[in-house]
């Protein structure tokens, strides 16, 4: 039994699954956006193991939650396991959001969105004609590739190890997407890096270290690591040591937590409210 199926109903109003899921700020992102527009929600942590997300999902609708954050694992499953999807869902196949209504789960994917969002609030910096890099083919990398091709790069190059990946998620972006060596990274205004490397204690190495693509970057570029914790990683002190802008997943985790509180509640998000709540000031 999962924490979400032991839960008694109506003690939570949303949550997030995951395994692990006690490492995550989206607990203290959503509880102050709660506050702040002056709802008493509950927001809760719940580790779901392999195999458990349609179980989760069922107890969660039983419970009469809102919605769920969904993070690593199981944004794939929860994608499949809900009763509808959105075309961005159905175009990546997964799912970082569910919406509940009327007893129906519903997919939603807010992560791409949540970088496109950061990086306009942080740096007045927009997709639209430009070259973006996408280092990783994973959920969360394909939906940043479909925001990047919706949001009108000229380019989007994938960098992967596995070359098959790399073009089942470049193909998200549409005509845009390419797949691409690492030394491509140096023709891009914006290098994104979209694998789980360096999360929370995570080293499992990219192929010929991050020096493979780090080496390729210079001034006039922009640089995000979409890991979090910890704050400062491995590709983003490489990065910074070129003189390269960086910034870290943080602003990104509290953008798509934004439109999450938004299809949750219905009301606009407190962004002020939910940066602070994490030390970040500023637009940003």
């Amino acid at each position: 039994m999962s924490d979400l199926e032991a839960a008694r109903p109506g003690s939570f109003a949303a949550g997030v699954i995951g395994d692990p899921v006690a490492h995550s700020l989206s607990p203290l992102i959503h509880r102050a956006a709660y506050r702040a527009l002056g709802l008493d929600w509950n927001y809760g942590a719940f580790t779901v193991h392999a195999g458990g997300v349609p179980a989760a999902l069922v107890a969660a609708a039983s419970r009469g939650l809102r919605g769920l954050s969904v993070t690593t694992p199981h944004k794939v499953a929860a994608a499949a396991a809900c009763a509808t999807r959105s075309a961005a869902v159905e175009r990546i196949g997964a799912a970082n959001t569910v919406v509940f209504a009327a007893g129906r789960a519903g997919a939603e994917t807010t992560d791409g969105a949540g970088l496109v969002d950061d990086l306009a609030a942080a740096w007045g910096f927009h997709p639209a004609g430009e070259v973006c890099a996408v280092v990783g083919a994973g959920s969360t990398a394909r939906a940043i590739v479909a925001a990047l091709g919706e949001a009108g790069a000229r380019e989007v190059l994938v960098v992967n190890r596995t070359m098959a990946h790399a073009a089942a998620a470049a193909a998200l972006a549409g005509p845009a997407g390419r797949v691409a060596d690492p030394g491509e990274v140096a023709s891009a205004a914006l290098v994104v890096q979209a694998t789980s490397v360096g999360f929370a204690g995570d080293a499992t190495p990219y192929a010929g270290g991050w020096e493979t693509i780090t080496r390729h970057l210079g001034r006039g570029q922009f640089v995000v690591d979409v890991v979090y914790e910890p704050r400062v990683t491995e590709f983003l002190t490489l990065a910074t040591a070129r003189g390269v802008p960086a910034r870290n997943g943080l602003g990104v985790l509290v953008h798509q937590a934004a439109r999450q509180v938004e299809l949750f509640t219905g009301e606009t998000a407190p962004i002020a409210a939910m940066l602070a709540a994490v030390g970040l000031t500023g637009p940003s």
